[in-house]
């Protein structure tokens, strides 16, 4: 029979297993992440520094999401410019996981330096410049990030890098989503109109207009028109919402109805504390945290801004009112009473933003590991349930079933989210978060524990300053 040390040791490795990764895919080659996982994972990790970029996600998550009540897309665009902030800290000290080219800002070389006081200075200013009147709290969490970083000159640098890296990502990113009267088309085919039974005005349609973290422009990857009214596409789009997407639906299995509502929570608060879990999961180090939540959190909303763009130059209808009336298609029949199983968010239809923001994060995920068979897991506080995916692929394909199952969306705009999701992500990764170099060298000798402190190190930054 086995120990009880035994079972521990074979519940930890199932465990690991199962959030863990296959073997990279045939012909696929991702120098830049998995390559660089492999050479790292014999160091000796993890160590008390390494949380700091959980611990101030999570305080993130909280101040914006519950405490703020902020929207879906500023309070991801907050989050996003927050995690660069950190990742631009962190990565130009260098270190264990370093190495990679700045996002945004170079600070002044200075060493030694922590990088968690470096993280944690720059999460504070951000947060504390978005959200004054919750500064309390940030200070705060400050005080006992610092608590853990030995007094000295390494804290105190490490402070004045994060406070300038703040600063000049903010004087980049302002956060700023401006304000755009919207004017709704006449309620003709295929035209957008409020949707009931609460018929809200539209939401921040300024977004779509937002500068891009890693675009040319928001229309850079503009997707073509929907479809035509008479197109088989939509004929079929149609039916399918119409039977499985509505409230009362008789067609929908109590598992599509879960699946239906599952992503109704608020969505920043939802993926953040998946990636948390994800990197809980794989042992991340500071370093490892600190770029993989700004790619995950950069990915995110440029494909949010790409789809806002996208979805207000279309302007195209929701399924509560093309159901309503018809689908402007002899072969469709008309529901007047039709309404979805989920509320239906106040902005145009095409494409789904759900779509593109999920398979960004899918693409993110297997970017980082060169491989699709990637195990991730979502909770909902809305279904109280828990969805483990055992690939990317898995991750995309439900999220487009599940806007169909709400009744918010047509199939087809989940796919064409979903790909535009997934150009977003092919550019980001082909211009930033490129890997330039290993930092290993701790130099102040301490190995025991992946030294949150940097000496001499010479990392990619710094030779590019020589």
């Amino acid at each position: 029979m086995a120990t009880p040390l035994e079972r521990g040791c074979a519940a930890l490795v199932s465990f690991v297993l199962a959030m863990g990764c296959g073997a990279p895919e045939p012909g696929e080659h991702q120098q830049s992440f998995a390559d660089e996982r492999a050479m790292l994972a014999s160091q000796p990790k993890p160590c008390a520094s390494d949380n700091v970029v959980l611990a101030w996600n999570t305080v993130a998550q909280n101040s914006i999401v519950t405490v703020a009540a902020q929207p879906i897309q500023r309070a991801e665009l907050w989050m996003a410019i927050m995690h660069v902030a950190i990742y631009d800290a962190v990565n130009s000290i260098g270190g264990p996981n370093g190495g990679y080219t700045q996002f945004a800002v170079t600070p002044e070389k200075r060493r030694p330096a922590s990088r968690a006081a470096a993280a944690a200075q720059a999460a504070h200013d951000i947060l504390t410049h978005f959200l004054p009147a919750q500064q309390a709290t940030f200070d705060a969490q400050l005080a006992n990030t610092l608590a853990a970083v030995p007094d000295g000159k390494a804290e105190t640098n490490g402070r004045a890098i994060g406070a300038e890296v703040a600063a000049g990502v903010l004087a980049q990113f302002d956060g700023i989503i401006p304000t755009v009267s919207y004017t709704y088309g006449p309620p003709d085919c295929g035209v957008y109109q409020s949707t009931p039974t609460n018929f809200p005005p539209a939401l921040l349609p300024g977004f779509a207009i937002v500068k891009p973290f890693s675009m040319s422009s928001p229309s850079q990857f503009r997707p073509g028109p929907p479809p035509d009214l008479s197109s088989d596409t939509w004929m079929s789009d149609y039916n399918e919402t119409k039977a499985y997407g509505q409230d009362t639906s008789t067609v929908r299995t109590p598992e599509q109805t879960e699946i239906g509502r599952f992503y109704t929570e608020h969505a920043v608060a939802q993926y953040q504390r998946g990636f948390r879990a994800f990197a809980q999961a794989h042992g991340f180090t500071i370093g490892e945290n600190a770029r993989f939540f700004a790619m995950a959190n950069v990915a995110i909303i440029d494909s949010q801004i790409a789809t806002w763009d996208a979805k207000y130059h279309y302007s195209f209808w929701r399924p509560s009112t093309a159901i309503r009336a018809g689908g402007c298609n002899p072969a469709l029949v008309a529901d007047p009473t039709w309404l979805p199983l989920a509320v239906t968010p106040a902005h145009p239809e095409y494409p789904a933003a759900h779509g593109s923001w999920t398979n960004s994060t899918a693409e993110v995920l297997k970017a980082w590991f060169g491989t699709s068979n990637v195990a991730f897991m979502l909770t909902s506080t809305v279904t109280g349930t828990t969805h483990h995916y055992p690939t990317t692929d898995y991750l995309r394909d439900q999220i487009i079933d599940a806007r169909v199952y709400g009744g918010m969306h047509y199939r087809n705009s989940g796919v064409i989210g979903a790909n535009l999701g997934a150009e977003v992500v092919a550019n980001l990764l082909a211009n930033k978060f490129i890997f330039a170099s290993d930092t290993t060298d701790n130099g102040d000798g301490e190995v025991a524990c992946q030294s949150d402190v940097i000496d001499e190190v010479q990392s990619f930054n710094d030779r590019e300053n020589l």
